[in-house]
């Protein structure tokens, strides 16, 4: 049986220990909270002080950069980008290759599609179609 953590340098030369999820063999830095019923798949890294709710899926190589919050059944796409500080509400689902910048908010059930991007502190909130509301 293999160890069940990585440790891997990060860009200011400190080394961070990450474990490997349960639901999907995916990477969490020590000080992130994940809920043992969110899928995090192999591939994907989440850093520390992240908070993933209930039921949330994490594709396969998505980065969620420190202090993100992703809410309950929330859906990212694989290979997503979630920013700093961002935060994904419960049922959302984010799509492939889709940047979600620092501080962003993304509202309870919206759909962003794939190849999206957005811009650092932007407020989304969409229908079930995936059109934009006003703000």
């Amino acid at each position: 049986m293999g160890k069940n953590y990585v440790d891997i340098e990060n860009d200011h030369g400190e080394m961070l220990r990450y474990r490997k999820h349960a639901n999907g063999r995916g990477l969490i830095a020590h000080g992130a909270k994940v809920h043992p019923s969110a899928v995090i798949e192999a591939g994907a890294y989440v850093e520390p002080g992240v908070q993933i709710g209930a039921g949330a899926h994490v594709g396969r190589g998505v980065w969620v950069e420190s202090d993100a919050v992703i809410g309950p059944e929330a859906d990212i796409a694989p290979h997503a980008h979630i920013g700093a500080g961002a935060a994904i509400g419960g049922g959302a689902k984010i799509g492939v290759r889709t940047l979600v910048g620092a501080h962003a908010r993304v509202a309870v059930g919206s759909l962003i599609g794939d190849d999206q991007t957005i811009a650092d502190g932007e407020q989304v909130a969409t229908d079930r179609r995936g059109l934009r509301l006003a703000a």
